[in-house]
């Protein structure tokens, strides 16, 4: 199935275990499903007695679930809602059907409280910058920069939430929802797996996880966040988690290097450039997956110091680290304290 779009500035979405750690007690036996969806991978583990459904119809209704988002908001869809309206002319306006309505208002609540930083319109800037593997192959000048930063933000679109009624007011304006929609993903297939019974399970779709229950030791369901480090697969801090949602955004497996300075292949869509800080990993737990995975991305552009305020302001669960030379340093707000397990790492 075709992915829901790129992912901002190709950074890697992808910073968690997904496996179980190793804990106390003895596991019942669990159902372990998966498959592709959204240019990724989705897993599902959840005990065996946990629901009269077979596992055929718990994957039926997960799939199920995950196609509304792809039928609404996956770019590389020419029939998708999202798709339809980026092809629009200026002026004509298009009734969004009720998920991408929602996913577009946090969106745009997110961009409002980070006073720009996080963009979903921020897709004319990442095509003039051409991001490849290696970078890109010439810095646009300031002044093109400069000139597609006018078809960028929230400002360039009329929404109407009352009557789901969207329109654009520039020509090059377009909307790319990947740094939302995936979450929002998880989060329709926990609405599933929950109206199916089941009261336990971990769900995951390319690191965006849902948790709820206990995990098949009976306790809490742990998993680690990945050091950033790009070596292996190590881990920098655990967690026990249920009842959350929970996405981590990183940029270290995905920047380049020009005349000895680092650039992220994140951009800020408030200055038409990469990012240029130290902050390379920001986890969030979050009751929505949605939101967890729009603020991992919208702070990770913020950097260490603005991320970490917006976070106290705003009590978000925020785990972040830097990169500072050949060490990482970690920070977290008061409110992600309590999900940190006592037996791993913190830095």
């Amino acid at each position: 199935m075709a992915p829901v779009g790129k992912l901002q500035g190709l950074a890697l979405m992808l910073a968690l275990f997904v496996s179980l750690l190793t804990g106390c007690g003895a596991e019942t036996e669990s159902v372990r499903l998966g498959g592709s969806i959204y240019g990724t991978q989705w897993a599902l583990v959840y005990p065996a007695d946990g629901t009269d459904k077979t596992s055929a119809e718990v994957k039926a209704a997960l799939e199920a679930a995950f196609e509304v988002v792809d039928t609404s908001m996956n770019s590389y869809d020419p029939d998708s809602t999202l798709s339809r309206f980026n092809r629009l002319d200026v002026g004509e306006p298009l009734e969004l059907d009720w998920d991408f309505a929602y996913v577009l208002s946090e969106a745009f609540k997110v961009s409002h409280l980070t006073e720009g930083a996080y963009d979903v319109s921020v897709g004319p800037l990442l095509d003039l910058w051409g991001f490849g593997p290696e970078g890109p192959r010439a810095f646009p000048s300031g002044e093109s920069i400069t000139a597609v930063r006018a078809a960028v933000g929230s400002a360039q679109f009329d929404w109407d939430p009352r009557t789901r009624t969207l329109i654009k007011k520039h020509p090059d304006a377009y909307l790319e929802l990947s740094s939302i929609a995936k979450g929002y993903g998880v989060d329709l297939g926990a609405d599933a797996l929950d109206e199916l019974g089941l009261n336990s399970y971990m769900l995951d779709i390319g690191g965006e996880i849902r948790l709820r229950g206990q995990s098949p030791r009976g306790d809490l369901w742990r998993i680690a966040v990945e050091r950033p480090n790009g070596v292996g697969r190590q881990m920098q801090v655990a967690l026990a988690l249920t009842d959350t949602g929970v996405a981590t955004s990183g940029d270290y497996r995905n920047f380049f290097e020009r005349e000895g300075k680092r650039y992220s292949h994140l951009l800020d869509p408030r200055t038409g450039y990469p990012i240029a800080h130290d902050l390379v990993s920001v986890t969030v737990v979050h009751p929505s997956t949605a939101l967890a995975d729009a603020w991992a991305t919208a702070l990770i552009i913020l950097g260490a110091d603005d991320a970490l305020a917006i976070a106290e302001r705003q009590r978000l669960a925020v785990y972040l680290v830097r990169q500072i030379g050949d060490n990482y340093e970690a920070s977290w707000s008061s409110a992600f304290a309590p999900f940190m397990a006592g037996d791993a790492p913190a830095g």
